[in-house]
Order: structure tokens, then sequence, then C-alpha cells
């Protein structure tokens, strides 16, 4: 091979390659396509590459209800990889869409939407408990015999207990 056959091929790998630092989406929160039962109080994006934090202006990331209402508040908080917006109490049940364009330092911005899913609560009525009448437990059946066996032994424990009273006395006054 030539050595401008070389030096071709390797312009065309390196030149033609993407940037190992292109800013791509690492994760968002709430995470794209989940199912919600509670209302997320912020949105938060992260992307590969650090974000402009000197220019908010410059980024933007708004969501939007079933409607097409903005329900975020505007006020995004950039940190390293991460932007983040926050989202006022959901309401209605729906897909809500996360759409961002977020500024990059040395690359391009970082521009997408996703969306999540809000299922709202249904209302909860409280529930008046209704008491409920209780079995009344009646004592369990004993037989005689079980009562005369033990009046026997309560009987048989007395006359021991007066028997050896009576020998310890016998011991004792011996001495």
């Amino acid at each position: 091979m030539s050595r401008f056959r070389i030096t071709a091929i390797l312009l065309l790998v390196f030149l033609g390659a993407p940037s190992a630092y292109a800013n791509t989406l690492v994760s968002t929160n709430p995470i794209s396509g989940s199912t919600l039962s509670v209302s997320p109080t912020n949105v938060t994006i992260t992307g590969q590459v650090v974000l402009l934090a000197d220019a908010p202006d410059a980024s933007s990331i708004t969501v939007t209800d079933p409607n097409g209402i903005r329900v975020d508040d505007g006020t995004i908080y950039i940190s390293d990889v991460s932007a983040s917006v926050g989202v006022r109490p959901l309401v209605d049940s729906g897909i809500y869409t996360v759409a961002y364009l977020l500024a990059a330092e040395g690359d391009a911005p970082l521009e997408g939407s996703f969306t999540f899913k809000y299922q709202a609560p249904s209302v909860i009525a409280t529930a008046n408990p209704t008491p409920e009448p209780s079995q009344s437990q009646s004592p369990a059946s004993s037989s005689w015999g079980t009562n005369i066996f033990i009046i026997i032994l309560l009987i048989l424990a007395v006359i021991v207990t007066v028997g050896l009273s009576l020998y310890a006395r016998k011991l004792f006054a011996d001495r």
C-alpha cells in the first residue's frame, strides 16, 4: 500500500468519526416512558458534556400536560452535566411531554423530548367504620372430673404443707 492510501484511510477514520465527547442524553428523571402515581416536584435531564451554567437563557426545559398547558415553573437549575426545572403539582392524568434544549460547553446543544405518564390517584373516601357485634365468649365447658381432680390436688397440697411444717417444728424443737 502506498503512503497516500494509508494517509487517506487514517484521515477518513479520524476525521469522519463522531466526537467521543458528543453530548448525548444519559438519563432523565422521571424516567422516559414511566408511569407515576405521585406528582414529581422537578424534572431532571442529564447529558454527557458539562452544560453552560453561566447562560441560563441559552437553555430551556418545558413540561406540558395532556392539554398542552405548561406545568413547569420555568426556573432552570444547571449543575455540571444535569439540568432541572421545577414542576407544579400535577392534577390531570395522562401523558406529559418534556422538551429540552440545553447549551453545552464546546459542543452542540443537547436537544430532544420525552414523555412520562401521570396517573392521578382516585379520590379516597374516608371509611366510616361500623361496629360489628362480637361473638360472646362462653367459658369452655369443663367436665366434673377435671374439677374434682383439681380440688383433690389442692387438699393434698394443704395436707403436705401442714405435715412439713409440723415435721420442721419437731426437728427444731429437739435441738
